[in-house]
């Protein structure tokens, strides 16, 4: 018997798997009816090639109708699920895409872009270079400070401008944006893994870096891999290194810092560092070496030597740089103000504070998880929060406005010329901004139905190979939810209790039991970073920023395998530390 629903009730209760006792092997149907939606969405983008805004609504559509048909799930629940997703989706997502593509536009407008091109083509004229400059440093700067898309929609924007083909250009900002993310946004992933776990920050800081600096530091060269083949990518090998090592120490140092000097954490500022330090280094080794034959960004190549060429001058670099450098110093504000955000709004005067938290009607302490998935150490279980942040001020969107306003003059733009900006990005943002809405909303209403935990469980299955797919798992709550943090929420608590379940049953022996939670819960965030490439949110932003909207279904063919094989590396050195010595004892304990 299937069951029952009501229109606008609320005090819904999750179920893992909602045809218990109705079919045989049950468990397998429900995972098999919870992965539907993920299915469609697949097939409307890539085989029926739709637009992804009715890709996602689509999507929504089947997941609506399995919430409430299979799962139970009230009919004001699913609603405000999906209004609940794509309010996210419009802030801060959609604001920071919007905001950054109308920097970029002025810089275009003004001129000064073409200024900003010749400084980087005076770093090196070689394509290869210039991708790991703006695409892996500077975007590693830019997810540190603000994340939520802002280094792909940036970055994309600016290899366009640079000569990179579009499709190119949106594939390399998307590689990038992996090894940096379990940072972002000064931390907020591993904050909000603390959070679902009550495994310490730090501790999870210090297991994230174990594992993510070895993969930063063959980013780059896996990159330039994806643009030409292996034989151009040795010819640039020591700028590679220079750019992933420089980041990669930086990575280590800052994210374990408190273990070496007790009571200095650092680990917030590990990508802000980092990215400065890489770019900064990068840059000061390319003055004293190049490579003997470029790349350009149209796939020729010429001797270095043949090319003399005189850039432009200091004064107007600066010019040209200043509108992203207020922007970074804006970001960097904001990350700071955010930072006291997690306890409480910043209040600047009566009535005036930097979030306004607004609880969702039918949705807000309404949910509550299966019992399957509550970590009894944690205390009682308590209903799931849905409350929207709209946080005007923190957004990155509103950094990158300020920094677009305060440019003006020094751009040199007439009202005129702020009109026709102006037009020319809300034009361009028609449609891509009512995408990542869409897209954001079928990932909370599968959220909220339940049918990620069902997923999650499935994995959960999997016994001693379960620290490889503790990584996968990870990765799917990316692809589900759009962000690290929000699959940090979605399955911490499940990761935990899976760790703490195989731990007892044998599976782990070269671990304690919080060394076990401690590397499995990580994983979540490690493994997960590499979906951020594949979820909607990041290739809708990347098709917005290099012009490619209806094409997000290329970008994903482009982008999806490199995800798939990037999440098994992580889950293979999950395996690998989970169970061979000495690299156990690269995991950290903690007291419970």
């Amino acid at each position: 018997m299937l069951p029952t629903f009501s229109l606008w009730a609320v005090s819904y209760t999750q179920r893992v798997d909602p045809l218990a006792g109705m079919l045989p092997w049950s468990g397998l149907w429900s995972t098999v009816l919870a992965f539907l939606p993920v299915a469609v969405l697949f097939w409307l983008l890539v085989v029926k090639r739709w637009a992804a805004p009715l890709a996602g609504a689509g999507a929504t559509v089947c997941a609506g109708v399995i919430a409430i048909g299979i799962y139970g799930t009230p009919i004001g629940v699913t609603c405000m699920a999906f209004v609940h997703g794509a309010a996210f989706g419009f802030l801060p997502i959609g604001w920071t895409v919007f905001c950054a593509m109308l920097l970029y536009n002025m810089t275009v407008q003004s001129g000064k872009f073409e200024i900003l091109r010749q400084s980087v083509a005076g770093l090196s004229d070689d394509a290869r270079l210039q991708a790991i400059l703006i695409g892996f440093s500077f975007g590693a700067f830019l997810e540190g400070a603000a994340g939520a898309g802002t280094p792909v929609a940036i970055c994309a924007a600016i290899l366009v401008g640079l000569g990179f083909k579009p499709i190119q250009a949106a594939i390399l900002c998307l590689l990038a944006n992996t090894s940096p993310v379990a940072y972002g946004g000064l931390g907020t992933p591993l904050i909000t893994l603390t959070g679902v776990t009550g495994i310490p920050t730090e501790t999870l800081s210090t297991m994230a870096g174990h594992q993510l600096p070895l993969l930063s530091l063959v980013i780059p060269a896996y990159m330039v891999g994806c643009m030409c083949p292996w034989r151009k990518v040795l010819e640039v090998w020591p700028a590679l290194l220079v750019s992933g090592g420089s980041f990669a120490g930086f990575q280590y140092l800052f994210a374990t810092m408190h273990d070496h000097v007790p009571g200095l954490v650092l680990y917030p500022m590990t990508d802000i560092g980092g990215g400065i330090f890489s770019l900064v280094a990068t840059a000061v080794f390319l003055k004293v070496w190049h490579p003997r034959v470029l790349l350009y960004p149209d796939g020729t190549s010429r001797p270095a030597d043949s090319q003399p060429k005189k850039g432009p001058a200091a004064g107007a670099i600066f010019m040209a740089w200043l509108p992203y450098l207020l922007m970074s110093f804006f970001l960097l504000l904001a990350g700071l103000v955010k930072q006291r955000e997690v306890k409480e709004p910043v209040v600047f005067a009566p009535g005036l504070q930097s979030t306004y938290p607004i609880a969702i009607p039918f949705l807000d302490k309404e949910i509550i998880r299966d019992a399957k998935l509550h970590d009894p150490s944690l205390g009682e279980q308590k209903p799931e929060g849905a409350v929207f942040h709209c946080s005007w001020l923190t957004a990155g969107g509103t950094s990158v406005l300020l920094a677009a306003l305060v440019s003006i003059p020094f751009l040199g733009m007439r009202v005129g010329d702020c009109a026709l900006v102006l037009k020319q990005t809300l034009r361009q943002m028609a449609i891509p901004i009512p995408t990542i809405m869409f897209m954001l909303g079928f990932s909370y209403l599968t959220r909220y139905a339940g049918m990620d935990a069902t997923l999650g469980v499935a994995f959960a299955q999997t016994g001693i190979f379960y620290p490889f797919f503790a990584a996968i798992l990870g990765w799917l709550g990316v692809f589900l939810t759009g962000t690290d943090a929000g699959s940090n929420a979605l399955f911490g608590s499940l990761q935990k209790i899976t760790a703490s379940q195989i731990y007892s049953d044998g599976a782990i022996t070269q671990l304690s039991l919080d060394q076990a939670q401690v590397l499995i819960c990580t994983a979540n965030s490690t493994g997960g970073v590499m979906g951020k490439m594949i979820d909607a949110q990041s290739i809708v932003v990347a098709t917005s920023a290099t012009g490619l909207v209806g094409r997000e279904a290329d970008i994903f063919k482009g982008v999806v395998w490199h995800s798939i094989f990037l999440a098994a590396v992580v889950g293979l050195l999950t395996v690998i530390q989970a169970y061979v010595p000495p690299f156990n004892l690269l995991v950290p304990g903690y007291t419970p």
